[in-house]
């Protein structure tokens, strides 16, 4: 293929060529001189034309060997050629993101604070510069101030969302509680004076127990007060002033699975005919029947 540098070297040879023919003694006829000037141009301008077609190639096959960059323009619509490189301005890398930190947890952050707080506090007390104690100070005042925040806004959501409120179920005013146990003894009052229509009650005592000489009378008011049937059962066999008309134990209480304790208090239901212990030992009145409501009228957790 022939280049540009050879093209020149044919025009140089050309141009000698014509000085010597010019230089030469014997003139050439004028038809023969103009033919050989004729000649020679147009071998020039075939030269010229071959080259043109022997680079142009070059230039296209740059164009196509070598990727389009930069300035459409320039580098695409007006073929500079080989002698002209366009590259197109290389798009800095991007800098890698820095991942996220995972937010931590409310039990974390409530660790991280006891911590700090610990941490600051024996600082203090190590070394007790004034420094040191207004840090712990501050610190311990800002979160007494979060405490106080919490607690604050804990009242408020009670007030506002009643079923949340447990004062509704067991008020702890004065006046609401005073309402509550009034509705609560009416309550148990009419409970109790319907015990007999299922429970049978049971009453363990024993002559030489010297807490059943306490506790029968009191038995024997709530049952009085409440038309309630008691069984008192003796397990060693002694009377009881309170309780005449007692029977001596025969294996009642061992059939009941009712421990050897006296006094004893023990329902039984004749529904389910399963023992319902009351208590064991001294009770006031007012607790014997509390618990005899509790145990046969509400279910765990129902007034808590």
């Amino acid at each position: 293929m022939m280049t540009i540098r050879d093209n020149r070297r044919g025009r140089v040879a050309a141009t000698l060529l014509m000085l010597l023919a010019a230089a030469a003694p014997v003139a050439a006829p004028a038809g023969a001189q103009s033919l050989d000037l004729q000649s020679v141009a147009m071998a020039d301008a075939g030269d010229d034309a071959e080259s043109e077609d022997q680079v142009q190639p070059e230039v296209l096959e740059a164009n196509v060997d070598t990727p389009v960059q930069g300035d459409d323009f320039y580098c695409g619509q007006r073929r500079l050629g080989q002698w002209f490189y366009c590259e197109r301005p290389k798009t800095p890398p991007k800098s890698p993101q820095p991942a996220q930190q995972a937010q931590a947890s409310a039990t974390d952050r409530m660790k991280a604070i006891s911590k700090q707080l610990n941490e600051l506090k024996n600082r203090a007390i190590l070394e007790p510069t004034e420094a040191n104690v207004i840090a712990y100070v501050r610190y311990q005042r800002e979160q007494l101030d979060r405490a106080s925040t919490f607690s604050d806004t804990w009242q408020r959501a009670l007030w506002q969302n009643p079923d949340i409120d447990y004062t509704l179920q067991r008020p702890v005013s004065t006046v609401g509680k005073r309402a509550w146990t009034d509705n609560r003894s009416a309550t148990r009052d009419q409970a109790l004076s319907r015990i007999g229509q299922r429970y049978g009650m049971f009453y363990f005592f024993a002559q030489s127990c010297a807490a059943c000489e306490v506790f029968s009378p009191i038995l024997r008011s709530v049952a009085d007060s409440h038309r309630m049937t008691v069984m008192a059962v003796s397990t060693d066999g002694g009377p009881s002033r309170t309780f005449p008309n007692y029977v001596v134990d025969s294996g009642q209480r061992e059939r009941m699975g009712v421990p050897l304790a006296t006094p004893a208090l023990v329902l039984f239901d004749t529904v389910t005919r399963k023992t319902v212990p009351i208590g064991f030992g001294v009770m006031s009145a007012d607790e014997v029947m509390e618990r005899i409501f509790m145990l046969t009228n509400t279910k765990p957790g129902q007034d808590f």
